[in-house]
């Protein structure tokens, strides 16, 4: 069942985006998009460089028109706002990391609060206590007097997250926050925007590459695709088999079980593997990422493989041999020296 236009917080029916040249011709980047999030819903922007995922969020976020059709933020065209209502309902994180010195956390998250203030900028108690808050809420509590410049590169990207969240507003934006960011903080900055937007019933809406993050913690995707968008939940968009049509290399696979992309292998050889768990599962990823095919005994493979790990056998011909690491059986396997 669809949801009514009122409770969509971010609308787009029929829409295109793009910009002018200096000449004033209009490129137009996409075209007939219409797509929505709603009330607590983290929402994942995904596709390949330079499909138009920069311009649709600046769009939406008001720093450049739309080309036609239909942009609402709670039912209301996004050009018919005034800058200052625009601040007040929602806010943008764009995708530099922020170098900044002599400036501290504190400081730098309470210029979220600057379109409430007066003309000097006084901020009141309220402000105090919801910069605190926002502090608390992506984990950075005790960092408040840390020098901006001090901190790592995921520290700071929390501390652009905790601003946004102190400008109070209904919806929150983020251009590729996670793109200079390594593993584990990556996983930590979406965990906490999925918590953010679960808890408070914000809107959060952002752009990324991390398709495993994305599967892992979105509500809600939208695909942009060469030819149409597309938006599901990730399960549906997996299952409706979307995602292979994200890159138009053909050698780049879209594993639906694994849910991420692996290059298409022209296997050359085959193996039949026998053990269970977890040691019998890596076997077999193993073996493909090095061009085998894994059949069952009756289709003739090349070697056998019986897994108890901590050990593996390998029957091939007339020869047994025993490994202790899968680094060893794979380089046997190629040909090459033993470690």
């Amino acid at each position: 069942m669809s949801p009514k236009e009122a409770e969509k917080v971010i609308s787009l029916e029929n829409a295109a985006i793009g910009y002018k040249w200096k000449s004033k011709t209009e490129y137009i980047v996409k075209s007939a998009m219409s797509v929505y999030a709603l009330k607590g819903e983290l929402v994942a922007v995904i596709g390949e460089n330079g499909v138009g995922k920069s311009t649709l969020l600046k769009t939406i976020v008001g720093f450049q028109p739309p080309v036609s059709g239909d942009f609402r933020i709670c039912s209301k065209q996004i050009s018919s706002y005034r800058e200052k209502e625009l601040a007040l309902l929602m806010s943008f994180v764009s995708t530099e990391i922020i170098r900044v010195s002599n400036l501290s956390v504190f400081d730098l998250v309470s210029l979220g609060r600057y379109p409430y203030t007066n003309w000097f900028g006084k901020l009141l108690a309220k402000d105090r206590d919801l910069i605190e808050e926002a502090i608390i809420a992506v984990g950075l509590s005790g960092y408040e007097n840390r020098m901006v410049n001090h901190l790592s590169d995921g520290e700071r990207q929390k501390v652009m997250i905790a601003r946004s969240l102190a400008q109070n507003t209904q919806v929150i934006v983020l251009d590729e926050p996670t793109a200079f960011l390594d593993l584990s903080n990556k996983y930590e900055v979406v965990h906490i925007l999925h918590r953010l937007a679960s808890e408070k019933g914000k809107t959060i809406l952002f752009s990324t590459h991390d398709l495993t993050t994305a599967i892992a913690e979105s509500d809600r995707i939208w695909l942009m695709l060469h030819d149409s968008v597309e938006q599901g939940a990730p399960e549906d968009l997996i299952l409706n088999g979307n995602f292979n049509a994200i890159f138009p290399n053909k050698n780049l696979l879209f594993d639906q079980e694994k849910g991420d992309f692996r290059i298409r292998k022209q296997p050359g050889r085959k193996a039949s593997v026998y053990g269970h768990g977890l040691a019998y599962n890596w076997t077999i990823k193993a073996l493909i990422r090095n061009n085998f095919e894994v059949v069952n005994s009756t289709e003739n493979p090349n070697i056998q493989i019986n897994v108890n790990f901590p050990e593996w056998t390998v029957m091939h011909l007339s020869d047994e041999t025993k490994f202790h690491s899968l680094l060893s059986l794979c380089r046997y396997l190629n040909g090459l020296e033993m470690e």
